[in-house]
């Protein structure tokens, strides 16, 4: 009815403002400070009022939180196992001989089939005499077996004690010995490889009296004490299900029971043990899920990350309490190309075709490295093509939206490395380098960056999937809150400008009780309770907040070192900038405080180095290669030369580095399972280097 153009105009124009303010209302305040004060605490705008404790009304433990999924989802798919068809050995161009798998379709439990199971799995590991609140230990790969055991011991209120399956033999027995479990589950090639507890050696664990494993593989009891009973997981459901045992009852936990005590693999010392109560792990979750847009029983996880680290842990249950799918997998047989796959054969992504990953950014790292270095082997013409359209869609993404043209014609792929249905990707455990994330959202698909600690049962912040923003880890979750304390001695303080920054803590329901058994040691002192009855947790991290109310970490309290001349240098920083290069896969920085320069361990990129050696005439064996001293200097003008671009300072510019011809894996000792950097054992490994480099005699 308005026939006046200008009117029309004004009044779409208006409505144009309005619909603008609306879509940038929830960017400009996810977060605020109840204080008004820039230390904060900061909590979520959505829970100002209150914090969130529970995701579903009166499911305040593990337990109902899995019967709750049950009740819902009896009849649909939940644990996928991939079939395992026979082990071939395949002979590498260099002569070396790799076991390689030729591996079937999943086959898959569904909900109801998993509850009977983990009934039955309960039912029997009480027959062996486990009892309610007493710890039992798991040792184990992340495997479908590993979930049931871990909902079975929920069920009966058996505190479950986690290790990873990489920690070394005495960091197992001190595990062991100090939760005093006397039930422990593990695996068959675990039995054979790791877990060597045969007559013939020598590692006391105390109280151990029965192992329970999973796997197919044969084992020969009488290669054990005779004061240890040997059992297959299927013998003790079996157990389980027989009348006499099935038929007793027995007491569900409450919400402040301990459910987990999970021992971290941790980048320096012992490996300490925290605890978790229900109520702990359902608030973190409750905090995680809100962030996770359309989670719902259309959705499959691939589960491959060590379940005894807290961000695979609460994923997949958070992923079961909604319905989802899991199938399992492992970094060996993930994609197409990984390490045990045979050649033409396919990856459990693209078999399963997850619509949902979490990964650690190694893993990221890996993936970004693998599309550039066959990108480099195209056409000049092909990579032009690529590279307009990533430059296209990255333009595009940065405005809120998407380009399925280029989805199409660039991408698609790309995105068949992961199985091609790819929605949403959450990175975790360690800081993810901006270009990382960047070619992650532009190829693949939305990247959030979540941040949180074992202590904290994996909760602190997520960033929204549509925050293209870098460098940031997002808002408090709803079921957390964060402060900044001031850490004048390593120049952050909340006055700090354009931002607030300080050392990170976190509060809230999902805060951990503790250590296990380090009561009255200092290391407990990290957890306090505040006046309004409110736990609370220092991290330890160095972050700043924006206006906004997202946090971004800045430093680490531990990884700052003081150089002879008084130069505070932030050794993740340096190290997060010197990774961008494809020539480097890992690098670790070290710093002597008796010392004015830096020095640094690279692992070089094979074919990049490789490459720059027939550039300098040299062409020797890959181990040989990394002990050149010629390709050292090479490397180390590399570095300089991204060290001006990332406009690190002079002194934050290692001087003299060491080439690593092996790979640092979980495996051998020098990362932990999340692949963040194990300082102390990386000095013991390179102590001789160390001297080396700096001039010792």
């Amino acid at each position: 009815t308005i026939r006046e153009p200008v009117v029309l105009k004004v009044m779409l124009y208006n409505i144009h403002l309005c619909l603008t303010y609306l879509v940038m209302l929830p960017q400009c305040e996810r977060a605020r400070s109840l204080s008004g004060r820039p230390e904060g605490p900061y909590r979520a705008v959505e829970r100002a009022d209150a914090l969130v404790t529970q995701d579903f009304e009166g499911v305040d433990t593990l337990d109902k939180l899995f019967v709750h999924a049950v009740k819902r989802f009896s009849q649909a798919s939940c644990l996928g196992t991939r079939e395992v068809l026979s082990e071939e050995e395949e002979k590498q161009p260099n002569g070396k001989i790799f076991k390689k798998l030729v591996l079937g379709d999943y086959s898959w439990m569904t909900y109801e089939e998993v509850s009977q199971a983990v009934e039955s799995f309960g039912s029997g590991l009480a027959a062996l005499g486990q009892q309610p609140h007493n710890t039992i230990a798991i040792f184990c790969e992340t495997r479908a077996e590993w979930m049931i055991t871990a909902q079975a011991c929920f069920r009966r209120n058996f505190p479950l004690v986690t290790m990873y399956a990489t920690l070394g033999e005495d960091a197992v027995a001190y595990g062991l010995n100090q939760c005093g479990a006397t039930h422990l589950i593990t695996s068959t090639e675990l039995l054979r490889t790791k877990l060597k507890v045969h007559k013939a050696t020598d590692i006391a664990v105390s109280g151990l009296q029965h192992v329970i494993y999973a796997g197919s593989d044969e084992v020969c009891h009488a290669d054990y004490p005779q004061s240890l009973a040997m059992h297959s997981m299927q013998e003790v459901m079996e157990l389980g299900t027989k009348p006499e045992n099935l038929s007793k009852e027995y007491k569900r936990p409450t919400a402040s029971d301990l459910a987990v005590v999970m021992y971290t693999s941790g980048s320096t010392g012992k490996p300490k043990g925290v605890k978790m109560q229900h109520s702990n792990l359902i608030a973190g979750m409750a905090g995680q899920c809100e962030r996770i847009p359309g989670l719902g029983s259309q959705d499959t996880y691939i589960a491959y990350l060590p379940l005894a680290h807290v961000l695979e842990l609460t994923a997949e249950i958070s992923c079961v309490s909604y319905g989802c799918r899991l199938g399992y997998s492992s970094p060996h047989t993930l994609t197409d190309q990984s390490s045990k796959i045979k050649s033409g054969g396919k990856g459990d992504c693209s078999v399963l075709k997850p619509t949902l990953i979490a990964a650690v950014p190694e893993i990221m790292d890996r993936i970004c490295k693998n599309v550039n270095g066959k990108l480099r082997e195209m056409s000049v013409i092909q990579r032009t093509l690529f590279k307009v359209g990533y430059n296209y869609k990255l333009q595009k993404v940065s405005q809120g939206a998407d380009s399925p043209v280029c989805n199409m014609l660039f991408f698609k792929r790309v995105n068949l490395l992961l199985g091609g249905c790819v929605r949403l990707m959450l990175s975790g455990g360690a800081p993810l380098s901006a270009s990382t994330q960047r070619f992650m959202n532009v190829c693949f698909c939305p990247v959030a960056v979540g941040y949180g600690l074992t202590e904290t049962c994996g909760a602190g912040t997520i960033s929204e999937f549509s925050d293209y923003s870098t460098g940031r880890v997002g808002a408090p979750l709803i079921c957390s809150e964060i402060k900044l304390r001031d850490w004048p001695e390593g120049g952050y303080t909340s006055q700090d400008k354009p931002h607030p920054r300080g050392e990170i803590l976190i509060g809230g329901p999902n805060v951990a009780m503790g250590y296990y058994e380090s009561e009255g040691e200092g290391e407990n002192d990290n957890f306090w309770v505040d006046e309004a009855g409110q736990r609370w947790f220092c991290t330890g991290d160095v972050g700043e907040v924006h206006p906004d109310g997202c946090l971004q970490i800045v430093d680490r309290k531990k990884d700052l070192v003081k150089l002879q001349a008084g130069e505070y240098v932030s050794l993740g920083k340096v190290e997060a900038a010197l990774k961008n290069s494809p020539l480097i896969d890992n690098i670790c920085v070290y710093a002597s405080s008796d010392q004015n320069y830096l020095i640094s361990f690279v692992v070089p990129n094979q074919k990049q180095l490789t490459e720059l050696a027939k550039k300098n005439g040299v062409e020797e064996e890959w181990e040989e290669l990394c002990n050149h001293t010629k390709m050292e200097e090479e490397v180390l003008k590399v570095i300089k030369e991204i060290a001006v671009t990332s406009k690190l300072e002079r002194f934050e510019v290692p001087q003299r580095i060491r080439l690593s011809s092996e790979a640092w894996t979980p495996e051998t000792g020098l990362v932990t399972d999340a692949f963040k950097l194990k300082r102390k054992e990386l000095k013991n490994h390179y102590i001789k280097d160390i001297e080396r480099l700096y001039g010792a005699q």
